[in-house]
This record gives structure tokens, C-alpha cells and sequence, in this order.
């Protein structure tokens, strides 16, 4: 480990993680740095060590550091030195060998990573919420949501608890609206790497398209720049979702590991859509889940067959439409945590769901509306759905579009929109003229 854990989780959330003052300091086998540094060098036109230091991510003084090991090594040489920082370098014929080699088994080119103790330290101290959540924070987490009272009070207790919760309801009542809105209501941001090393292999953790980082405001003292702050992380898998232990993805382009989603939503949730619809029978999925959930802790894989352990910390939600019983039996799901079936909402509810996303749209929503609304679901015997609101608005909005007209409920388009989601018959009208033709044509075939 390196210098974490001189500092409490206060100084490190408000100064970030301390930057590494000396080679000791950074947690890698030096191979691992140097190796590093000569693809930089090979992939830059204009190597400095300004800007090999920029990114490594790792502080000036320690990248000369590196690079006069390197030169000592004879595998660089120093080609201009005209002031601090601006030293000039470039490989040697050695160098080069060396990066063919480093480059056939490890490709990875990015930020320097942390250790791995590092990294289990630093989501281990994040992982807690620094206070209880508060009934006004969960409602504001929800806001845009109609649900019952009961409810909150139940997710509530699922976010302060950090447990986990299976969630279930027939197919368009909420339920993945409702796992994603949870990690809204967890405050606080994370530090968390760019990359992981592991027994000289690097792990890329950092994803853009699943972390969403915190605005850089200049701290107080310098930082670690080896990691960035984001916000809690919101995953949501389905199909990726397999019976065995998360295996690092190997890329044989690059050449490097990429973090298995598990890894990447610790410290925020992890909502498992559409559970038991996998091709694993839900039973045995469970069971893949119930010891990282009950033990925080979890193993990954890599290509040798090396297993670590890593931290296991987020708040699970399996949002599924089957029937609890389909799932397992009562003794089985006690373990899960947390259970909340989602029932399809009141004439009431669902009006004031209708409301609210008129009001969104921007489209004036009269008594009228409501009732040919309702009076169709009376007349269809059709139980009402959370997501239909929403849904039927989209298709007047699309209707609109096509015949020009300005986004309004009238009785014509909300009759079309309703069609067009239901589903409706369309078959050719027969007029009365086309009748005797057409019996002509057949006594004129025979």
C-alpha cells in the first residue's frame, strides 16, 4: 500500500488522496513503472518529462526519477536538456526491443494505476454512507415518481441498510424507474483509479460511459492525480449477468484488462433488470450472489487462472416480472434482504401519474382527456400499467409531429395514439361499386 492511510476519510474527501512524494510512495514494481514510461516514450513525438508526467499522472520530480533509471539502463537517451522539466528524450535500439516485447503481453498506455491494496482500502473507506439518509432526501429521490407511502418507507431502509433488494411487479409498473432513482438518494462522491494493478497486469477501471466525474475544483494541496472523483455510480445489467465468478474482460487488441461491471458500481448500485430471464435458472444466479452479497467481498479472475479478492460493496437490486415463487422458496428468498412487490397503480394514481408527464411535456391536459383515457381502459378491461401515461403521450407527440399540428389531447389523436400502443386490426375498407367488379373477374377466371 502507499501513503492512503496516513490521512482519515474526512482529510482524504476534502484533499483527495495524497500525491506520492517519493517512488515508494506510488504502491508498483518498478518493471511495472518503467515499462510504462517507455511506451509513453514510444508513443509521444515530443518526450518530456513534462509531459510523460502529465501522463503518467504522477508528480515531475518522480518521472526524472524514472527516467534516469531508464537512461541508466541504456534503453533512452537525453537529446536536449534546456531547463527543468524540459528535458528532451528518446529510445534507443534497446528501448525499442524492450517495448516490443512489454507491448506483446502488456499493451496497456494510461495513467499510472494504483495497487490493488490501495484500491481495496480506499472503496472500503467510501463504501458507508456518512449519514443515515433522511425520509426528505429519499422523496426528493422520487419526486417525479407516484408511489405509495409504504414503499419509501421500505426503500428507505434498503438505502441506509446497503442491502440488497429484489423487486418485483408486473412488466411495466415502475420497477427499473424505481432502482434507478435509488442511487439518487445517496450523497457523497468517490475516488476511485483510472487503472488497477494486479501481479503486473493493469486493469482499466475507470469508464467513461459508466462513471460520471465530479467537476475538478482546484484543492487546497496537490493530489494523487492517479485518481478521479465521480459521482456514486448507477450500473444496470441484464443479459451480461453470468453464473460464474466476473471475469476481467481481455481486450487482444490492447492488450489490457477491462474492470467487470461488479467492480466498477462498487460504492453505488448495482440493479439487475429483468432478473430470471437470463439464460441460468434463477435459482442457481441466486446463489452465484447470496455470498458476495452476505460477505462484501467477491473474486476475480484473470487469464492465467490467478483469483484476488476484491471489495464488494454497492446496494444490489434485482428488478424482476416474475412471481417470487418462480424465483425460489421462502427459507431461499429471506437471504435476498429486502422484498417489495410493485401492484399497478389506482385510477387516482394513474390519473396523477398522467398529470405529471403532461405537465413535463408541456401539454394542457383536460378533464375530457382523462375520461376517454379511463373510459378505454373500462371498456378494453384493461388493468392500467405506470408507464402507459407516459407512453400514450408519446405517441400523440409522434402524431402531432407527422400531421404538423401543434403537441395537444384531443379526441382523434389520443384515439390513434391508443390504437397505435394497443395494437388495433387494420383492415381495407370494401365499398359497395367494388363488390360486383370483383365477382366479374372471378366468373371471367373460371
Amino acid at each position: 500500500m502507499g501513503n492512503l492511510n496516513i490521512l482519515t476519510r474526512d482529510e482524504i474527501e476534502s484533499l483527495g488522496p495524497p500525491i506520492p512524494e517519493e517512488l515508494a510512495d506510488i504502491g508498483l514494481p518498478e518493471t511495472c513503472l518503467h515499462d510504462l514510461v517507455l511506451k509513453w516514450l514510444a508513443a509521444l513525438r515530443e518526450a518530456t518529462s513534462v509531459t510523460i508526467a502529465e501522463k503518467l499522472h504522477l508528480p515531475c520530480a518522480l518521472t526524472e526519477e524514472l527516467l534516469y533509471h531508464l537512461y541508466r539502463q541504456k534503453l533512452i537517451e537525453m537529446r536536449l536538456q534546456s531547463g527543468a522539466g524540459a528535458t528532451r528524450y528518446s529510445m534507443l535500439d534497446t528501448g525499442w526491443e524492450r517495448v516490443k516485447v512489454v507491448q506483446s503481453q502488456r499493451g496497456y498506455v494510461g495513467p499510472a494505476p494504483v495497487p490493488l491494496a490501495d484500491y481495496r482500502y480506499m472503496t472500503r473507506l467510501q463504501a458507508s454512507l456518512r449519514r443515515p439518509v433522511s425520509m426528505a432526501r429519499v422523496r426528493s429521490a422520487f419526486r417525479d415518481l407516484v408511489l405509495p407511502e409504504s414503499l419509501l418507507d421500505t426503500l428507505a431502509c434498503v438505502i441506509n441498510s446497503r442491502s440488497s433488494l429484489l423487486l418485483s411487479g408486473r412488466s411495466g409498473t415502475g420497477k427499473t424507474a424505481i432502482a434507478e432513482r435509488m442511487n439518487n438518494a445517496l450523497s457523497g462522491c468517490l475516488w476511485v483509479p483510472y487503472a488497477i494493478e494486479v501481479d503486473g497486469q493493469i486493469i482499466r477501471f475507470f469508464d467513461d460511459k459508466r462513471h460520471e466525474t465530479v467537476p475538478d475544483q482546484e484543492p487546497p494541496v496537490e493530489r494523487d492525480r492517479r485518481w478521479l472523483q465521480i459521482k456514486r455510480p448507477l450500473i444496470i445489467v441484464g443479459d451480461e449477468v453470468a453464473l460464474k465468478k466476473p471475469e476481467l474482460e481481455w481486450s487482444s487488441v490492447s492488450r489490457h484488462y477491462e474492470a467487470p461491471f461488479e467492480l466498477q458500481a462498487n460504492g453505488g448500485t448495482l440493479v439487475i433488470d429483468d432478473f430470471g430471464r437470463q439464460m441460468v435458472d434463477p435459482h442457481v444466479l441466486f446463489n452465484r450472489w447470496i455470498s458476495p452479497l452476505e460477505r462484501r467481498v467477491d473474486f476475480v479472475t484473470l487469464r492465467n487462472g490467478k483469483t484476488f479478492e476484491v471489495p464488494f460493496e454497492m446496494l444490489v437490486v434485482f428488478s424482476t416480472s416474475l412471481e417470487e415463487k418462480v424465483l425460489g422458496d421462502e427459507a431461499f428468498l429471506r437471504r435476498i434482504g429486502y422484498r417489495a412487490n410493485i401492484e399497478p397503480p389506482t385510477a387516482a394514481a394513474y390519473v396523477e401519474i398522467f398529470k405529471r408527464v403532461a405537465a413535463q411535456k408541456k401539454v394542457e391536459l383536460d378533464e375530457a382527456s382523462i375520461s376517454y383515457v379511463l373510459e378505454r381502459y373500462a371498456a378494453d378491461q384493461r388493468p392500467m400499467k405506470a408507464c402507459e401515461p407516459g407512453d400514450l403521450l408519446n405517441r400523440v407527440s409522434d402524431i402531432c409531429r407527422l400531421k404538423d399540428r401543434s403537441l395537444e389531447l384531443a379526441p382523434d389523436l389520443l384515439e390513434q395514439a391508443w390504437n397505435n400502443y394497443f395494437g388495433v386490426t387494420h383492415s381495407f375498407e370494401v365499398e359497395a361499386d367494388e363488390v360486383a367488379p370483383l365477382a366479374e373477374v372471378r366468373s371471367v377466371a373460371v
